[in-house]
């Protein structure tokens, strides 16, 4: 029998104060009510069409991100945790995430969040520079952004910042001064990814004066460096940590785990019992959604694309990936991968041991080089 693998949920909050110039995450800024108590209820009812593809799965993580689901009122998320508790099993150390604007955190509110079962906070600080803050359309300046980090610490102490580097004429000192700043409120992760410019956009279309190659470079040297001084290990190309305080939820994801998309635009990826593997999209239009109308595709992945969807995430970690793990999360024997393994060796992009493969530090400075070698 195959054994499937564990299940995290991911819920989207599509409403936001206003779209940022470089986001493209499905979000949506209305300028009436939020419909709340409706869209929470529909939340539900998405989850329990789910369920019915889990089997006896318990739910490990449940991460809730946006958009701003931090513009929602503690009884609603509270309604939505207590829904998610009477309708599925919860394994006992469930991580619970909400994502959150430091613009919109009061410490009511925020304590309320705790009691529903929210247990991390993931703040999306980007950087404490209130120039930079204003230039990339951020709602908040520095001192709202500090004080939201000395608020969250009240409540809880298991929370992120996720901060920017290569933001619109970013200096060096600057990019490291955001750092420090994170460092100083001592929390226990730390996402740190690069700006880019997405395509569907409206910062595509515009001439920003981003860094060159060798400013981000030195960015990016200098700044781990000065992580890894601060007690934080890097485990995933983005993500660093203090002591185990791993993103359990993303962490699913980069393990090639199974999770359930509910609300607006959510993406999912099941696998079922016969070892398929399918991805889910749920629909866009808000009005339709809270009418009932809620998948808006099932695509089943192709046996030919699963070493690529399976390396795509997992090369992005640093661990070792190991050739049982590939074959349970895949039903993909090693030996149909065994030329483009090959390859990739050749390359210097990967090592091989008996029972694992790793990246070299060559392969995840040409990470998208590597994957292309899994690609068909």
């Amino acid at each position: 029998m195959l054994k499937l693998p564990p299940i995290s949920l991911y819920i989207h909050i599509p409403w936001c104060i206003k779209k940022c110039g470089y986001c493209d995450f499905y979000s949506y800024v209305s300028k009436k009510k939020i419909p709340e108590e409706k869209y929470i209820s529909n939340l539900l009812k998405d989850l329990e069409k789910d369920l019915k593809l889990i089997y006896t799965r318990k739910i490990n993580n449940i991460f809730i991100g946006g958009g701003t689901p931090s513009l929602l009122h503690h009884k609603s998320i509270e309604n939505l945790i207590t829904g998610i508790k009477k309708r599925t099993k919860l394994s006992k150390f469930t991580e619970i995430t909400i994502e959150s604007n430091p613009k919109l955190i009061e410490y009511k509110r925020f304590k309320n969040y705790k009691k529903s079962g929210i247990n991390r906070f993931s703040l999306g600080i980007q950087t404490f520079n209130s120039n930079l803050l204003k230039k990339i359309e951020r709602t908040y300046n520095k001192n709202e952004a500090i004080k939201a980090i000395k608020e969250v610490k009240k409540i809880n102490n298991n929370f992120n910042i996720d901060l920017m580097y290569g933001l619109p004429n970013q200096s060096l000192k600057n990019a490291l001064s955001d750092l420090k700043y994170a460092v100083k409120y001592n929390p226990t992760h730390i996402s740190w990814y690069q700006f880019t410019l997405e395509p569907n956009t409206s910062f595509y279309k515009k001439k920003l004066n981003l860094p060159c190659e060798n400013i981000i470079f030195q960015i990016l040297h200098q700044g781990e460096k000065f992580l890894k001084k601060s007690g934080y290990i890097k485990y995933e190309i983005s993500s660093y940590m203090k002591l185990q305080y791993k993103c359990r939820h993303n962490l699913n994801y980069w393990n090639f785990g199974d999770y359930i998309g509910i609300g607006c635009g959510a993406h999912g990826k099941i696998t079922k019992i016969n070892g398929d593997i399918i991805r889910t999209i749920k629909n866009k239009n808000i009005n339709q959604f809270i009418n009932g109308k809620y998948l808006n595709s099932k695509k089943l992945i192709l046996e030919k694309d699963k070493p690529f969807e399976y390396f795509m995430n997992t090369f992005r970690l640093y661990q070792p990936i190991y050739k049982k793990h590939f074959q349970e999360r895949t039903n993909i024997s090693i030996n149909q991968i065994k030329n483009n393994v090959k390859k990739a060796l050749e390359k210097k992009y990967i090592i091989e041991n008996k029972d694992s493969w790793e990246t070299t530090k060559k392969g995840k400075i040409f990470l998208n080089s590597l994957l292309e070698i899994f690609l068909n």
